[in-house]
């Protein structure tokens, strides 16, 4: 008995020693290789976790023009432009952003001086800060977080998504007048 536990220790050998035709699986053992390079796969978590976001490490330095159709995430510094029409851009705590920066949805953890264009929308963190002017269809700045710009609500980005035809804000604008003619008279 204690001699059987013996050869079933060294549980990796075996594998290694698998893809020979086994007679009692009807074929080669691909499962045996494919077992053995998993830990190969695993040197790449990003490409792996399906998350889709590329990002640039804190010690990289980008000067010039970021396009792209994927998420990205900043850490380092950039100086330019970033461009990623319907895509997240994240710029991390440790970010020094100098750029325009166009993007579906814009997150600021870090610093930012540039102009912010976003479809979406864009959130400034508390411990963000952004000096540029910033034009979104929605916006969030935590207590905490430093902005100076001016900020262009623009509901043409959202209104294209929607298929309505009729803006709300053009039938709320007759009442509001017709209420305050009444209100004089």
């Amino acid at each position: 008995m204690w001699g059987d536990k013996k050869p079933d220790a060294p549980a990796r050998p075996p594998l290694a020693q698998q893809p020979r035709t086994n007679a009692t699986s009807g074929g080669t053992s691909i499962s045996g290789e494919a077992k053995t390079m998993a830990p190969l796969d695993s040197s790449y978590p990003a490409s792996s976790s399906g998350s889709g976001t590329a990002r640039l490490g804190a010690s990289l330095h980008v000067k010039g023009e970021i396009t792209g159709n994927e998420d990205l995430a900043i850490d380092g510094s950039v100086e330019g432009l970033v461009q990623l029409e319907d895509r997240k851009l994240t710029i991390g705590a440790s970010a020094k952003v100098t750029a325009d920066v166009i993007a579906r949805e814009v997150v600021v953890y870090g610093n930012v001086k540039g102009n912010l264009r976003a479809r979406d929308r864009i959130e400034i963190k508390k411990d963000g800060s952004v000096v540029g002017d910033l034009t979104t269809a929605r916006i969030m700045i935590e207590d905490g977080a430093y902005f100076k710009g001016s900020i262009e609500i623009d509901k043409a980005g959202e209104a294209s998504d929607s298929h309505d035809l009729e803006k709300p804000a053009f039938s709320r604008t007759p009442r509001a007048a017709a209420t305050t003619a009444n209100s004089s008279d």
